[in-house]
């Protein structure tokens, strides 16, 4: 995965848009990821203890081929889909031909084709938003959001054992505490997720981890998931950060960002 990363750094396409090295490339693999993550559902409870889309009108950037519009759909009064990699978007759609509360945009973070303040929730998973260089993002997310919305980033804890290990050890120059200063600079709250990844098969754990780490990296990591292994499958601990900013109700003082709490209400004369 890693080598792909710098890779696609240095091949930006036209728009601006990095290629994701594991869901555009192995679509099906990372299918299979989405379903052994988070088998507690904890980050969903985290995401609704944050802000409720019950009714409301959802965006997810970033949606890959949809595996969490469902979910959104259930409540929401509307479902957005946003997403660069048109080959995804046929997916999305075929997932979710059935929900009529559910459509499908090709979009990046850097232009979210939806107009202003027309949308109460933008949620974010393992996409774009990592930290220095996704301000482009925010301000869109600002844009497309109504006031009192809330933008919901979902990233890997690479702090958290033993994931964060393999990540660090993949990444060297990452330095989480620095993405976490960035993103309360911006005016986000931060909450941190355990959650379990649950593997039925060896095969499904190599298949995983393969499209995750760089091969020396990812050996030693199926080494690891291996041992932890019991009579029902493997368990994988995995930790999550949880960032969420509220767009202010009121004005936003000149000077200030709309992440500042420096914000007034309108008054009648």
């Amino acid at each position: 995965m890693w080598r792909s990363v710098r890779r696609g750094l240095k091949a930006l396409s036209r728009d601006g848009v990095v290629p994701s090295p594991n869901i555009w490339y192995h679509p099906d693999v990372y299918e299979l990821e989405n379903r052994v993550q988070d088998v507690d559902g904890e980050i969903w409870r985290v995401l609704g203890e944050e802000a409720s889309w019950t009714g409301r009108t959802v965006l997810d950037l970033g949606c890959g081929a949809g595996f969490h519009l469902p979910k959104f759909a259930e409540d929401a009064g509307a479902v957005i889909g946003v997403e660069p990699h048109e080959p995804l978007v046929h997916k999305a759609r075929h997932r979710v031909a059935e929900l009529a509360n559910i459509r499908l945009l090709g979009g990046s973070a850097q232009r979210i084709p939806v107009p202003d303040a027309s949308v109460d929730i933008v949620h974010a998973r393992t996409a774009y938003f990592f930290g220095p260089g996704c301000e482009p993002g925010i301000r869109e997310a600002d844009r497309v959001l109504r006031p009192g919305g809330a933008l919901m980033i979902v990233d890997l804890d690479a702090t958290a054992e033993p994931y964060g290990r393999w990540m660090r050890a993949d990444l060297p120059h990452y330095d989480p505490a620095a993405v976490e200063s960035f993103f309360a600079r911006n005016g986000f709250r931060c909450r941190r997720v355990a959650t379990r990844w649950r593997f039925r098969t060896r095969g499904q754990v190599e298949s995983v981890l393969n499209i995750e780490f760089s091969p020396k990296i990812a050996a030693g990591a199926i080494e690891d998931v291996l041992r932890r292994g019991d009579e029902d499958g493997y368990t994988l601990p995995v930790g999550y950060r949880v960032h969420v900013r509220e767009k202010p109700t009121g004005l936003v003082v000149p000077g200030h960002s709309s992440s500042s709490s420096e914000s007034i209400s309108p008054r009648m004369p």
